[in-house]
């Protein structure tokens, strides 16, 4: 999201927490981009108790923001960042390594579990494509959490990209904030975080009261015109008479068009769209069009 100005459009960094399996936020930050990635994470830990893993992408691995999770009570499952070299000095036989972080200056993280993998996918064109991952986390047994089914449930952390996606393109449908007050600014963002809280919300209802249907196949892009059309129609706004119908007209329209079961695996690069994007043009990398 940004702002857009006479002269310019500065950038606005948006931090969500978010559950995964519900998509729901359970906390958001934001200010100026230029502030830098992990300036806003630490607003959103209060949030984060026992009872949780904290699934973060590459350049969320410092330091001291691990030593600061894991002092919520919280674990980690961070994507490190290529710029990470750990040196192990212990394996378990799982496939992952124990190495030292923060040369010894972290006492609360002496010692990490590291997970490396090799994540090859081929493309429609047949054009074979070969990546590097490596996973940090706070987990030390090997025997209840093994290092398979952590990169395994790494890939839950594509729910919050899901949750971008649908505040960013969906709701915002490429609108730019105009306000010129900080005050205006924060009610820009609040209200499509609070109307994708809201759809969201409604669609976990839907899921709960019928059996078998994921919240994957829940289409977000259906709950907010259902939303909008029982708005500008006055229609399906009064519950009916008798119990309370947590489905309601959004989530029957949810319902009546669901997600396929199974989706198609797409890969595309990630391409600078206009001048003041933040990604660097990438034209020569492959694939510049979306494959399965």
């Amino acid at each position: 999201m940004r702002r857009r100005s006479a002269k310019e459009n500065p950038l606005l960094r948006l931090v969500v927490l978010v559950e995964c399996g519900t998509r729901a936020v359970l906390a958001a930050a934001f200010g100026p981009e230029s502030d830098g990635e992990l300036t806003y994470p630490g607003r959103l830990l209060s949030v984060l108790d026992r009872t949780m893993l904290l699934l973060a992408d590459a350049g969320f691995d410092a330091n001291e923001f691990a030593r600061d999770v894991q002092a919520t009570g919280a674990q980690f499952l961070v994507r490190s960042s290529a710029r990470r070299v750990p040196t192990p000095f212990r394996y378990p036989g799982d496939g992952s390594y124990l190495a030292r972080i923060g040369y010894g200056v972290l006492p609360v993280l002496p010692t990490v579990p590291v997970i490396e993998a090799s994540v090859t996918a081929t493309l429609a064109d047949g054009t074979v494509r070969t990546e590097q991952w490596r996973l940090l986390t706070s987990l030390l047994d090997p025997a209840a959490h093994p290092a398979a089914g952590l990169m395994d449930l790494y890939h839950e952390r594509w729910q919050p990209e899901t949750t971008y996606f649908s505040i960013k393109a969906t709701t915002l449908d490429g609108r730019v904030l105009r306000s010129r007050s900080l005050t205006g600014l924060d009610q820009e963002v609040y209200a499509p975080l609070t109307t994708y809280q809201a759809l969201i919300r409604a669609a976990a209802d839907t899921a709960r009261t019928r059996p078998g249907p994921d919240m994957d196949r829940i289409s977000f892009t259906v709950l907010q015109t259902t939303a909008a059309d029982t708005v500008t129609t006055a229609t399906g706004i009064l519950p009916p008479a008798g119990p309370a119908d947590l489905v309601g007209t959004i989530g029957r329209a949810a319902l009546d068009a669901p997600h396929p079961t199974r989706h198609r695996h797409r890969i595309k690069a990630r391409t600078r769209k206009n001048p003041t994007s933040k990604y660097g043009p990438n034209a020569g990398q492959h694939p510049t069009t979306s494959q399965n």
